[in-house]
């Protein structure tokens, strides 16, 4: 069967009844160019309205039905950064390091101005890792790229549980999922037990304790009392959501598609632990710089190795996510523009259709109107040299969603594999 690359742009899609998206505004002549030799369509990550994290709504275009695997991200982000845990007694949580008035515990800013490096994260990280609470507790903190951190809360000697509340307001824990909220009181609250037990009651009682702890050290830290005088917010809080405290019964993704080896190029930690997760060959790249040349470069290259090694890879490009969350609409253009020019346009000098099928999509619509992820369908192409194209000329979502002859699918879990099919058919 043809190989088959699966590039995914997160947070690209915008919702076109908000005014023009944003891959309407940007010059991207190489995706343009995709779009006029592809099938079009869209899809649901999750399902209509729902506004899925990342993690869920990758899993789901991977193929695994989200109401049958369900998989805390803390895990996911664990696995990404090497680190595994203990079931029964140790949770892992997803973690940002944020902004908080310590005296009231409201929340300024929850990821820190994004002007953390991910040196300094590190620092603080350090100060904290291996923390000793009482009654046997203790936390072990790993950063991994800019604000973002891996926390695990254990017990030497009690059982924990996953069953607990978020420590971030900006997410609202649905079982093992959180979903983005519109709005919420910005403070940093209390954890909750989700169930009535004494596991759940004793994870709350480490993590608030954790929570006190950490505030207080981070606060006077030498990294931040720096930053401070710099004119910088403080990363003085660590928000903690996305509880998983045993390992999912999952089948590896080769046993979904019959066989198909996959590979992966991601950026970030919850990308890199769903493809270990499910059995992928990792491809390592450093984390995303400012130099979008050189990193770009860098996962071309890495996967056009794999293109050789595996049947499907599976590129993850974090770009234009974060300004869609930042609410900068002038930056995410250009992110998906920085994307064209040293992604998207080298690959289709390398590649040739009549042997690699390539698609494009998102994980999830970022919407900097919404500053959040939200429940829209995103578009979707997919170029193969023996496929009819269906006439677009630009990659938009009102291209993919009206000429697209792929429809708009209502479940993300049934795409990949419907392309699959479609290949295979067209081979």
């Amino acid at each position: 069967m043809v190989r088959i690359l699966l590039l995914v742009l997160d947070g690209v899609a915008d919702d076109p009844k908000r005014g023009a998206t944003s891959l309407e505004l940007a010059s991207i002549p190489g995706l343009d160019e995709l779009a006029r030799m592809s099938v079009a369509g869209g899809f649901y990550p999750i399902a209509p309205g729902i506004a899925p994290e990342s993690d869920a709504a990758v899993l789901s275009l991977l193929g695994y039905d989200p109401e049958k695997y369900v998989v805390g991200r803390g895990l996911l982000e664990a696995l990404g950064a090497g680190i595994s845990i203990k079931e029964g007694y140790e949770v892992a949580f997803r973690a940002n390091f944020a902004t908080v008035d310590t005296s009231t515990r409201k929340l300024i800013d929850r990821r820190v101005g994004r002007s953390l490096s991910t040196e300094e994260a590190r620092e603080l990280a350090k100060a904290l890792d291996g923390m000793e609470l009482s009654g046997g507790g203790y936390a072990r903190v790993v950063a991994t790229v800019g604000h973002r951190a891996v926390v695990v809360i254990g017990s030497k000697a009690r059982k924990l549980s996953a069953d607990v509340s978020n420590i971030d307001p900006a997410y609202e824990r649905r079982g093992r999922i959180s979903v983005a909220v519109r709005s919420f009181e910005p403070y940093v609250p209390r954890c909750r037990p989700l169930v009535d037990s004494d596991e759940a009651r004793e994870t709350c009682r480490l993590i608030d304790e954790f929570v006190e702890r950490s505030m207080e050290i981070l606060d006077k830290h030498p990294v931040n009392l720096e930053r401070a005088s710099r004119g910088l917010l403080k990363a003085n809080v660590l928000l903690l959501r996305d509880a998983e405290d045993h390992y999912p019964s999952i089948p590896p993704i080769s046993q979904l598609y019959n066989g198909l080896r996959f590979g992966a190029v991601a950026e970030m930690p919850v990308e890199k632990g769903i493809a270990r997760l499910v059995g992928m060959e990792v491809a390592e790249v450093p984390p995303p710089t400012p130099n979008k040349a050189s990193d770009y470069a860098q996962r071309l290259e890495k996967t056009l190795e794999l293109l050789e090694k595996v049947d499907v890879v599976y590129v993850h490009l974090k770009g234009p996510d974060e300004p869609g969350h930042d609410g900068d609409k002038k930056r995410k253009v250009e992110s998906i523009e920085l994307i064209d020019k040293y992604f998207v346009q080298p690959l289709l000098k390398k590649v040739d259709l009549e042997k690699i099928a390539i698609i494009v999509t998102a994980d999830h619509a970022t919407p900097p109107e919404v500053r959040s992820h939200t429940g829209d369908p995103v578009p979707l192409l997919l170029a193969y040299a023996k496929l009819k194209p269906d006439g677009l000329t630009r990659f938009t979502e009102k291209e993919c969603f009206e000429k697209g002859s792929l429809g708009i699918m209502e479940k993300g879990s049934v795409v990949l594999k419907r392309i699959v099919e479609l290949l295979k058919r067209s081979s």
